[in-house]
């Protein structure tokens, strides 16, 4: 089989961003696919009870909220089926107090910081204090050059393609092009940046060397 060098390409970045967002504090690990980073997390869990999931496509491609569900822990997981928007409200507030949340991230830069743009701000919250402790699993595809490049990843790529994927009627979603809007259905209103890991919140970032997401 021929190399692919883009996968080499990707695996060079990878370590290198887990050695930048190492010195930046965080537990960051670099693995080849889904199932590499599955194995990686799942012992990492054993003493957990309750465990809180954000709005990641990527994070429910590892079967983490079946296995754990399966083995009688706690979910707190907004996007189950037939939830009412109160039922939903609650279930994100208490994501903020679980003993491990999951997510993912809209940008990394290869300097070692993590960039997440929310609408509501359960998950940016969520990775900056409350949970006892914070998984973050990105593909390849999420990792920039530089803090900058990984700010405009968010404005040109991650909120257009996440507007479009949750059919909101925003401009982006139509033009594929962020215009500042003042939509109502606006998704991008909170910005946050974690350029070292927060003081009280133990966090691991999984590096996944495939495109996942947005």
């Amino acid at each position: 089989m021929e190399p692919s060098f883009h996968d080499w390409l990707w695996a060079q970045r990878g370590r290198h961003c887990v050695d930048r967002l190492k010195k930046n504090g965080f537990d960051a690990h670099w693995v080849p696919d889904l199932e590499a980073a599955r194995n990686l997390i799942l012992p990492m869990l054993a003493e957990g009870q309750t465990f809180g999931f954000g709005g990641s496509e990527t994070v429910r491609r590892l079967g983490l909220v079946e296995h754990l569900r399966a083995t009688g822990k706690t979910i707190f997981d907004h996007w189950e089926k037939g939830l009412t928007p109160q039922q939903s409200l609650s279930i994100r507030r208490s994501q903020l107090a679980c003993d491990c949340f999951f997510c993912s991230a809209n940008a990394i830069s290869l300097t070692g910081e993590i960039v997440n743009v929310d609408g509501a701000g359960n998950r940016t919250s969520a990775m900056g204090f409350g949970p006892g402790k914070v998984f973050i699993v990105a593909g390849m595809n999420k990792v920039t050059s530089d803090l900058e490049s990984a700010l405009r990843r968010v404005r040109e790529v991650a909120g257009p393609m996440r507007a479009k994927s949750l059919n909101m009627p925003t401009p982006c979603a139509e033009t594929g092009i962020c215009n500042d809007c003042h939509s109502p259905q606006r998704i991008c209103r909170i910005t946050t940046i974690l350029h070292r890991q927060p003081m009280l919140t133990p966090t691991t970032v999984v590096l996944i060397n495939q495109a996942l997401g947005y």
